[in-house]
């Protein structure tokens, strides 16, 4: 089962390593945009109380956003997902690990795409340029990045702290290709160390097994010899 976490700052590309990984995974990628838009689609109050949120530019509170993307992770809590953008506050950290243990439901990769701001600064200007893209305005990144550093960085630590097994850092500067690449040895690593561990305990387990069916029949065989030298006795 692969449930795994996606961190980085806006413009790392971690949503961009998130569609890939979840492609190459067939996993769900629960990002919290596609999240929003695809709640507002819906005609609940819920959605109707988040659309206005949204249309008013304020920004939606920790107990909305917890109650839409617990309700969506229930769906696929047996089929794995990747979660991108979630959690962002200590208040939905929180949430999301009491949600998660409640259901019996393991993390097992937490990714985190770092790169140096004036790097990321440089990345937004030229890819603004080359696709006019008006959420890359430079004002604009310093306002998300700041909210990233106030809030989700603080999330990411307490991940590193508490998941440390599973917790692993990815240099954001590298190429796409690149980071795709060390996420996936990552992944495999741990499949083959995950299945190795299986493979020993299955024969752990016929060891086992076959050690106590061979003491029974020695027992067995003990057995026979006694009755049998008794028998001659008499």
């Amino acid at each position: 089962m692969n449930r795994l976490i996606f961190f980085g700052p806006p413009g790392a590309g971690k949503g961009t390593q998130a569609k890939i990984i979840s492609d190459l995974l067939k996993i769900p990628h629960l990002s919290t945009g596609e999240i929003l838009r695809s709640k507002i689609q819906e005609k609940d109050g819920l959605a109707l109380e988040l659309r206005k949120i949204m249309t008013s530019g304020k920004l939606i509170s920790d107990e909305i956003l917890n109650s839409i993307v617990s309700s969506r992770l229930k769906n696929f809590s047996d089929t794995g997902f990747i979660l991108d953008g979630y959690p962002r506050t200590i208040m939905q950290y929180e949430f999301l690990n009491n949600f998660l243990e409640n259901l019996s439901i393991k993390l097992n990769f937490i990714f985190n795409i770092e790169i140096d701001y004036d790097i990321l600064k440089q990345r937004i200007i030229k890819r603004s340029s080359e696709e006019g893209r008006e959420d890359d305005k430079i004002d604009i990144l310093k306002t998300r990045h700041s909210e990233y550093t106030v809030n989700t960085r603080k999330v990411s630590e307490l991940y590193r702290q508490s998941y440390s097994n599973i917790f692993y850092q990815i240099d954001g500067s590298l190429k796409i290709e690149e980071i795709t690449t060390k996420i996936m040895e990552i992944l495999k690593k741990s499949w083959k160390s995950a299945k190795f561990h299986i493979s020993f305990l299955d024969y752990s387990h016929i060891y086992h097994v076959f050690t106590l069916i061979h003491f029974h029949w020695i027992s067995l065989w003990l057995e026979y010899q006694v009755l049998t030298y008794l028998q001659i006795r008499k």
